[in-house]
């Protein structure tokens, strides 16, 4: 089991109790970190309530991830708290609903920046933050959430296929670039689950449908096992692996057909 005690995580975009990132505050928390969670707007209530569920009780901050001002406002408040930084959860993403329906030639500009916008750039933004925090605990991991969407169509996935591949993308450059500082880069690419992003997806019922049918496990996967595949990445456990995107979907990605 990985070993987090004395080890502080950042984890943003909980928005609720089916959100992936909760999984993985709560497979990392019972392992011993002491974390930091984020909330965006109207999701502030659900995160302090989740958080009063921890031990201990994790410091819950505003963050409005395309806000640089926000941003720096969390990392300041870390470096006072805490001094240092072990690890990071990217688990933002957003696309508008026009966005993901229709057409995807229908992309609009302003849809396209938004969602690449969110949904990649902001996990740049998170490790540049992160980087000196980390630096001054001798390195750390940093993880983001990604799906197949990335490298096959899905219906009405569109632009967010598009974000996610430039997300994947990202975490291999940053791998690179932050490898020498002994920080790691790595995604996780879930399976299909039942969360307030995935509600946003027409026809997410039929696609969860044909992963159960399909998959060679024969069944969708559960969000604590994203947490428990997180905490293997982000802990002294995976301290050989960077620049991975590792796949839990109860092997559906292997499937030709």
């Amino acid at each position: 089991m990985a070993d987090f005690a004395g080890k502080i995580g950042l984890i943003v975009g909980v928005a609720n109790h089916r959100s992936l990132a909760w999984a993985i505050a709560q497979a990392t928390s019972r392992a011993g970190a002491t974390l930091v969670l984020t909330y965006q707007g109207r999701f502030e209530e659900h995160v302090g309530e989740l958080a009063d569920t921890l031990s201990p009780r994790p410091l819950v901050l505003p963050l409005d991830v395309q806000n640089d001002q926000e941003m720096a406002a969390v990392f300041a408040k870390i470096k006072e708290q805490h001094g240092g930084l072990d690890f990071v959860v990217h688990g933002a993403a957003f696309a508008a609903r026009e966005e993901i329906t229709g057409r995807f030639m229908n992309t609009t500009r302003e849809g396209f920046k938004q969602a690449l916008d969110i949904s990649a750039y902001s996990m740049i933004a998170l490790a540049r933050g992160a980087q000196p925090l980390m630096a001054v605990r001798g390195g750390g991991s940093v993880l983001t959430l990604t799906f197949l969407g990335s490298d096959r169509v899905f219906p009405n996935y569109n632009v967010m296929g598009v974000a996610k591949a430039a997300l994947e993308s990202s975490v291999r450059y940053l791998a690179a670039d932050l490898g020498p500082e002994n920080i790691r880069v790595n995604a996780i690419s879930a399976g299909p689950v039942k969360t307030l992003a995935a509600a946003g997806i027409g026809g997410f019922s039929a696609i969860l449908a044909v992963v159960r049918d399909k998959a060679p496990l024969r069944r969708a996967i559960d969000t604590s096992e994203v947490g428990d595949a997180a905490a293997f990445l982000l802990s002294d456990a995976g301290r050989g692996v960077t620049g991975e995107v590792l796949m839990v979907d109860a092997g559906y990605h292997v499937l030709g057909m």
